[in-house]
């Protein structure tokens, strides 16, 4: 069986285990664990609080310094209320297209790395391979961090990091940062025909909001120098809850919001604008009628942003490989791991089969053909270790 076919064969299996994020991925660990176990690598796993989830490094080769390590995310997103063609967890072949969701992003880029390791001459390896396989990055990049400090506190450090999002297998050298909060006001309910009495937690909720529409426009008007796609930073608040009654003043009112800042920007730029606003035009306001009032604003998710290590020579290590497709900017809007491996020191890029524009829908695919591009690559990977 040629490592083509062995990859779709193993993206069924993958495709089978519905690690959706608000689940457990452990069956898939589990699975995953003794297959690479059975080709002599060398495991290691790190939990979540919960010991539900569990991120897993799988090691081959020698144990000293430099080495690849190829990296993805076993978590997908949800199904619900997706109109799907096919059963998005079983992976079906049409028209040279594999339909299954994580067949994109990122499962396929996962089976193409065992099928290719499987095949493998691993006693050949002069330097290390490792495969490593993240949980929740759906939802934040959660996991990866605990998976690179053990890494970083248990094993030689590698040197470059090799991430198979999917890019049309175009290389990727830097993203933007996810920044994601959750605020609460907490007012005071009082009548609605006696306001002087309470605070209204809606009305100061959104004049934050109005504020963070305005620091978005700006940052349109900015523009940037990146080659994003759109190349500035963007804002947007996508939830917001409060209220009881339309004849109460509303005690409570929580809105969830985010914005992605491009590569080179400070990540805490909107979030310091906003907070330090708020303190001053907001809370007085809030507080005038009602002392215990106050805003709180949690982070849910910062994924850092990916900036090029131009000095590592990995992007030309990458465009140097079989498999890897010319064109595109060589930077994105969407996030990926790259920042947080990045963030320990780490050279990171990303590069895999099939496209973000599949990645979270309905009837999500992957090309076949570009499975076998990233058999190239990933087998060119694996033998340059070898020399």
């Amino acid at each position: 069986m040629t490592r083509q076919d062995r990859s779709i064969e193993l993206l069924t299996q993958l495709v089978a285990f519905e690690t959706v994020s608000s689940q457990s991925n452990l069956a898939l660990i589990d699975w995953a664990e003794a297959f690479l176990t059975g080709l002599g690598a060398r495991c290691r796993r790190t939990w979540d609080d919960e010991r539900s989830k569990a991120n897993l490094l799988a090691s081959f080769g020698p144990e000293g310094e430099g080495g690849i390590v190829l990296s993805g995310h076993t978590d997908v997103v949800p199904v619900d209320g997706q109109d799907w063609a096919t059963d998005p967890f079983k992976l079906t072949e049409s028209n040279g297209r594999l339909y299954g969701r994580g067949s994109a992003d990122m499962k396929g880029f996962l089976a193409v790395c065992m099928a290719c390791l499987e095949a493998a001459d691993l006693d050949g390896l002069k330097k290390p391979i490792h495969l490593a396989m993240s949980y929740d990055e759906e939802v934040g990049c959660i996991g990866v961090d605990r998976l690179i400090e053990d890494l970083m506190a248990h094993l030689a450090h590698p040197q470059w990091v090799l991430i198979g999002e999917p890019t049309s297998m175009q290389v990727i050298k830097a993203h933007k940062s996810i920044n994601v909060f959750k605020t609460t006001v907490t007012g005071q309910a009082a009548h609605s025909s006696q306001p002087h009495r309470g605070a209204g937690a809606i009305f100061a909720a959104a004049r934050m909001i109005e504020k963070l529409h305005q620091l978005g426009e700006d940052k349109r008007d900015e523009g940037g120098s990146g080659s994003c796609e759109p190349p500035y930073t963007t804002v947007q608040v996508g939830l917001i809850e409060g209220g009881t009654a339309v004849n109460i003043l509303p005690s409570r009112c929580e809105f969830r919001w985010e914005y992605r800042a491009l590569p080179g920007e400070d990540p805490d730029e909107i979030l310091n604008a906003l907070s330090g606003w708020v303190e001053a035009n907001v809370v007085p306001d809030l507080k005038r009628h009602a002392p215990e009032a106050s805003i709180v604003t949690e982070a849910i998710a910062r994924v850092p942003p990916l900036i090029p290590s131009s000095e590592s020579g990995i992007e030309e290590w990458v465009n140097g490989l079989p498999g890897v497709q010319s064109g595109g900017s060589g930077e994105v809007a969407f996030a990926t791991e790259g920042g947080n491996f990045k963030g320990f020191g780490l050279p990171a890029i990303v590069c895999g089969p099939g496209s973000i524009d599949q990645a979270h829908q309905p009837n999500e695919y992957v090309d076949i053909a570009q499975l076998h591009l990233s058999v190239e690559m990933v087998s060119a990977v694996i033998e340059g270790q070898c020399g």
